[in-house]
């Protein structure tokens, strides 16, 4: 069947909107390529595979089947050598164009290779773990296998924000979108886009989200939305690549799966909702670029954006169909004040009514601002709201493009009632940089116990100058901020407002400080200097605490971060920066990791403080390895190594060796990798430094170990664990009996590993660091699984599997794939 094709699928025939069934046919011969060369393998034909398996990867050089059958191929024979440099060319290919590592298989298959194994054997049995047994019982039970958690809210994302109690009117505008879904179906395969525009405070979420609701029941599987942020006066919008990530995680997409580089990360967004149907709220965009990854590709799909812009790009190229929003009809501004007031207290006053409807300029914001006003106050004649609201005055960022709305005025009215206090404090809140803020940073920015500050807080609510979006958690409109900030800036001394952002930057780093040391006990410490009286710390009372601080906190830290380098306090900036890394490597926000390195490097820059730079050029390059972007990691490690040089830093110089052998290994390159992680134990002892030494000898011995002289594994790492003891560190003395366990393994020795990694757990779960607790759990698996001892290799990755999951680690797909190969079914 194979011989009687001839090129592509309909080559040279016009095809009328069949091109992706042209694509699915030459899909389907490549499959049936594959599916060819499996049963080659099964017979033998290793040999003359391999010209054939090389031109196929050469012309297909993503698909990752053929690779492997290339690497079966070639080990078949005996040019394991080529083998493995099949799969570095491949790995190199992914993670470049991708930002991805190759898949299970694969790795599974290098391993296979380097341990001298039968690569068809293994090849075919994982062929087999994968496929269905047709002679299985239909009725029979699966083994039970722990899978992931479900991902909140999993594979039915609900993430609507609460309806606006009181919406009133826009029926045109609710009838124009219902029509757009209707007219959708005229065009079955494409995805229908609204853009809801208008002016800032005219009600656009608002109208989206009520409609969103309305609808919620003719899309089946969820509703995505997301806040873009893009324009939030206090700080960036939020980046197309954290949208599409956020999304990603509400549709339960592993960490693993998930690439570092956006245009792949919007084809796996596109590839999740394929074949769903689901509705989509972007709410308050900013640009096209923006908003465009975040659109998905099934026709099912529909989105609504909102914008102040009117996103022309996305009218024009992609179709989307604007719907224009003005200001509330004089009708619709008197329902809206009705559902909240009530109609007898509207009729009771008419003129006052009318006045009301005019000062606010019939928009939705000012007008339910006024309508709290008289909410919290009943017996308030409303002839004396509508007096506050006859002097003129505008937020002057709105003079131009919303000339017939008086925000400024309308808040002013809520603002001077409020008391002196709980005034002070919302002019306060306008200087926090971050997307929302907890008690204890509001109390911080007014140097106020959380006791004191908590009912200024509800006075701010009451009068709908502050939401509650979570229980504890406080945010702004951002109209409202940039009024507090106005009022800050006319009101407070500079004094005054620089003594109120040390205290919330105090309050940020003297928190993140001890969560920091309790995610990762071995950290060098830092020296901070004390907070301002006023700051309130809040230290986690142990990790899973601190983990969940970080959670709650990590944007807000990052625009704290970028508030001190603001506000020049560059010390902050480099302290903060401190506290932040493990938290975003355990979580895979590398993309963040490398961001608040990139700003603490700039940080140290601008104080001239050379050593400091080094430190975060090494940092850096440490980050840029995460992300695969080998290229700039070594770039910025060689900068350090060159500055370490040029400070005459030997310490410097050791741990800049140490972190090149670190990107080398992620690389594959133990070889090279060894001989800087000798040139670091030279260094180290030069410098007299005992951990550095320990932690280089270990690093060699793992080399050693990789590149199989497991005897001379032993000695190095032998040498590192007496000296870990003798030093009493014991990170490293963990990590090395890690390492000894290894080499025992491969050298047959399986009790003594188990014993190495044994005691290897004892130590990681002593100074608390689950990460590397579940990395010896899962080597531990190997060992026991190997030794014929299955169930207790279950438990042990089972166990990895849970502290990954808990830790949101990418690698927990890893492990878990252990656990699917084992029980013969998918996991999670």
């Amino acid at each position: 069947a194979l011989s009687l094709w001839r090129g592509p699928a309909a080559d040279g025939v016009t095809l009328h909107g069949f091109a992706a069934e042209a694509a699915a046919l030459d899909e389907r011969r490549l499959t049936v390529f594959e599916d060819r060369v499996d049963l080659d393998l099964r017979l033998g034909r290793h040999r003359r595979l391999v010209g054939e398996l090389q031109a196929h990867v050469r012309s297909h050089p993503l698909r990752e089947r053929p690779w492997a059958q290339l690497m079966v191929a070639l080990a078949g024979t005996e040019r394991q050598a080529d083998a493995l440099a099949a799969y570095q060319q491949l790995r190199a290919t992914l993670v470049d164009q991708l930002g991805i590592e190759p898949g299970t298989m694969l790795r599974q298959l290098q391993q296979v290779v380097l341990s001298g194994g039968d690569t068809t054997a293994a090849y075919l049995q994982d062929l087999a773990t994968q496929a269905p047994d047709p002679e299985a019982s239909p009725t029979e039970p699966a083994p039970a296998v722990d899978g992931p958690p479900a991902p909140p809210p999993g594979q039915r994302p609900a993430q609507l924000p609460l309806d606006v109690y009181g919406f009133a009117g826009r029926e045109r505008e609710l009838a124009a979108l219902d029509a757009m879904v209707a007219a959708a179906g005229q065009q079955p395969t494409a995805v229908m886009v609204a853009v809801v525009c208008g002016s800032a405070g005219v009600g656009k979420t608002a109208l989206a989200v009520h409609w969103a609701h309305r609808m919620s029941d003719r899309f089946p599987d969820g509703q995505l939305y997301v806040n873009l942020r893009g324009y939030d006066p206090a700080g960036p919008a939020v980046p197309a690549h954290a949208a599409v990530r956020g999304f990603l995680d509400a549709l339960g997409v592993p960490v693993a799966r998930i690439p570092a580089d956006l245009t792949a990360q919007a084809a796996l967004y596109r590839s999740a909702l394929a074949g769903r149907r689901m509705l989509v709220v972007l709410d308050n965009a900013a640009t096209v670029e923006q908003v465009r990854p975040l659109l998905p590709g099934s026709p099912g799909c529909v989105v609504v954006v909102t914008s102040r812009d009117q996103l022309s790009g996305l009218v024009a190229v992609d179709g989307a169909r604007p719907l224009a929003l003005d200001v509330l009809t004089t009708g619709e501004a008197r329902e809206l004040l009705a559902g909240r007031l009530g109609g007898a207290r509207l009729a009771a006053e008419p003129d006052a009514v009318a006045e009301i409807v005019a000062g606010c300029s019939r928009l939705p914001l000012a007008l339910a601002v006024v309508a709290a006003r008289a909410a919290t106050r009943p017996r308030l004649p409303l002839a004396a709201l509508a007096d506050q609201l006859r002097p003129a005055g505008r937020l002057d960022a709105f003079s131009d493009t919303d000339p017939s709305g008086d925000v400024r005025t309308v808040f002013s009215c809520s603002y001077q009632a409020l008391e002196p206090a709980a005034a002070r404090l919302f002019r306060l809140l306008g200087l926090h940089a971050g997307p929302d803020l907890s008690e204890a940073a509001a109390a911080s920015l007014a140097g106020l116990p959380v006791g004191r500050s908590r009912p200024l807080l509800g006075q701010l609510l009451r009068g709908h100058l502050l939401t509650e979006p979570a229980a504890g958690r406080y945010a702004f409109h951002d109209l409202l901020r940039a009024y507090a900030a106005e009022l800050a800036l006319a009101h407070d001394v500079e004094a005054d407002r620089r003594a109120a952002v040390t205290r919330l930057l105090d309050h940020y780093l003297h928190s993140a400080h001890p969560a920091a040391l309790l995610v990762s006990p071995h950290r060098d410490p830092i020296t901070l200097s004390p907070p301002l009286p006023g700051a309130v710390l809040v230290p986690p009372a142990d990790v899973a605490a601190a983990m969940a601080w970080f959670d709650a906190e990590h944007l807000t830290l990052l625009a704290a971060l970028d508030l001190a380098a603001t506000a020049g306090l560059d010390q902050h900036v480099l302290r903060l920066a401190w506290t932040m890394p493990e938290f975003l490597d355990f979580r895979g926000h590398w993309q963040d990791l490398t961001g608040i390195q990139r700003t603490a490097l700039a940080a140290a820059r601008r104080l001239g403080d050379r050593a400091e730079q080094a430190r975060f050029q090494r940092s850096l390059g440490y980050a840029y390895s995460r992300l695969g972007s080998y290229g700039d990691a070594h770039a910025e490690l060689r900068q350090a190594l060159a500055l370490n040089r040029e400070l005459n830093d030997v310490t410097g110089e050791a741990h800049s060796h140490r972190l090149i052998a670190h990107t080398l290994e992620a690389q594959g390159e133990f070889e090279r990798a060894l001989g800087h992680a000798q040139q670091a134990l030279a260094l180290y002892r030069a410098a007299d430094h005992l951990i550095g030494q320990a932690r280089a000898l270990n690093m060699i011995g793992w080399y050693h170990t990789n590149l199989g002289d497991h005897q001379e594994a032993l000695a190095q790492c032998r040498a590192a664990l007496r000296l870990s003891q003798q030093v009493g560190h014991p990170p490293n003395e963990a990590a090395t009996w890690d390492s000894l366990g290894h080499a025992h393994h491969h050298l047959g020795q399986y009790g003594q590993a188990v014993d190495c990694y044994q005691h290897a757990l004892a130590l990681y779960r002593q100074v608390g660091d689950r990460h590397r607790e579940a990395g010896v759990l899962g080597y531990l698996g190997d060992t026991q699984h190997t030794a014929g001892d299955p169930a207790a290799a279950h438990e042990s990755w089972r166990q990895a599997v849970r502290i990954l999951d808990d830790l949101r680690h990418p690698e927990a797909d890893r492990v878990r794939a252990k656990l699917r190969q084992r029980a013969g079914t998918a996991v999670g």
